[in-house]
């Protein structure tokens, strides 16, 4: 699934930073939603939400509770706000539902052991929050009697999924979330205005997202103005000999160059991750300043005995490695997942300050660590 989400948040054929205006919603950064007013209700509008989707648009219908169903608007695409009981197969909108202060809406998560938050982990304790598998895996008889108001789903090949069309035929509402797909950090923050709508909370939403888009571009803005070298970066850890690499127009590779960092693979593009030997990287990674988010290792060690020929790096030889895993638990949840896509300005400002030590004196990584 980290994979998933690292390999999978880009798509050349979108522009970017094209600010999109439609009524009801101004969507800033985000590629994948519209949200549109019509008179009583709001129409949900997901764009191209898998991986190599092309020109395929979601409609749902948001009406409130109690209203009636406008004239030809299909009963089976309406979803009834505000949610009251939600379904998460991924542990990435739970920061966004919390943020809203609607996490007692959460009465299912896919795989709550890499769950994060303390708050959350208390009502899985308490049975409030149940494990409802995974995918193919999924334990429909759970979700029918938990009875959501909606189950949020990522696609990572299309709506054919058999779980997905169970849930369908077994009349539950299914929403894709696609903000992994975007390929700009804020774009994929924007994603809190999807459940603003869901919530009827949309002026928080906009508040919590102003705020940390500002704080962002205020980061960015400041690395710009003060840096006069950009350090070359590494990202990744090989996999069974080959090493997938995050192309140029991934959210990551952005985040890098506003961070003030040069990214090795930054002239590529890809819709995937781009799988490469371990031999070719090493040879473009020699001379490489840093290396970031090294897969699942917690130390230096770890990443030699995947191959020892990785210790003649330069970043390595220097100790400046530094991986994403500083908040997690012993099950397995990484807050990283979690509320990263909720706080690009502190991911930034970690990688900005790693990269550039002297420009935040005093600051403590948040979700970065070094490894030793």
């Amino acid at each position: 699934m980290l994979l998933i989400l690292i390999s999978g948040s880009c798509n050349s054929n979108l522009k970017r930073n094209e600010k999109k205006v439609y009524t009801g919603v101004d969507i800033k950064y985000a590629e994948r939603f519209e949200i549109q007013q019509k008179g009583g209700y709001k129409i949900l509008i997901i764009k191209n939400p898998w991986q190599g989707a092309v020109n395929i648009n979601q409609s749902y219908y948001l009406l409130k509770n109690g209203s009636s169903i406008p004239h030809g608007v299909d009963s089976a695409n309406i979803i009834r706000t505000p949610v009251k009981s939600i379904v998460c197969m991924s542990t990435t909108y739970l920061s966004m539902i919390s943020a809203l202060h609607a996490e007692e809406t959460i009465t299912g998560v896919s795989g709550t052991d890499f769950v994060y938050d303390q708050g959350l982990l208390q009502r899985i304790d308490n049975k409030q929050i149940a494990d409802v598998g995974y995918e193919d895996n999924l334990n429909k008889e759970l979700v029918i009697t938990l009875s959501p108001d909606l189950v949020m789903v990522y696609g990572v090949g299309g709506e054919s999924a058999g779980y997905l069309n169970k849930l369908k035929e077994l009349g539950i509402k299914v929403i894709f979330n696609a903000d992994y797909l975007e390929n700009n950090p804020l774009g994929k923050a924007e994603w809190i205005k999807v459940f603003g709508a869901l919530y009827d909370k949309e002026n928080e939403a906009d508040s919590i997202f102003n705020s940390l888009s500002k704080e962002y571009n205020e980061i960015k803005l400041k690395v710009e103005k003060n840096i006069t070298v950009r350090p070359l970066v590494l990202l990744g850890l090989p996999w069974k000999d080959t090493w997938f690499i995050s192309p140029g127009n991934s959210f990551i590779s952005r985040m890098i160059h506003d961070a003030g960092g040069d990214y090795l693979w930054k002239d590529t593009e890809s819709e995937i991750s781009m799988p490469y030997g371990i031999e070719n990287v090493f040879v473009k990674a020699i001379k490489a300043d840093y290396w970031l988010n090294a897969g699942s290792a917690n130390s230096r060690d770890e990443i030699t005995i995947m191959d020892n020929r990785l210790n003649e790096l330069t970043s390595f030889k220097n100790g400046n490695i530094f991986n994403k895993n500083k908040r997690t638990t012993k099950k397995g949840g990484n807050d990283y997942w979690e509320s990263g896509n909720m706080n690009p300005q502190i991911i930034l400002k970690d990688i900005a300050s790693i990269l550039h030590p002297d420009l935040f004196p005093g600051y403590t990584l948040f979700y970065y660590r070094k490894l030793e």
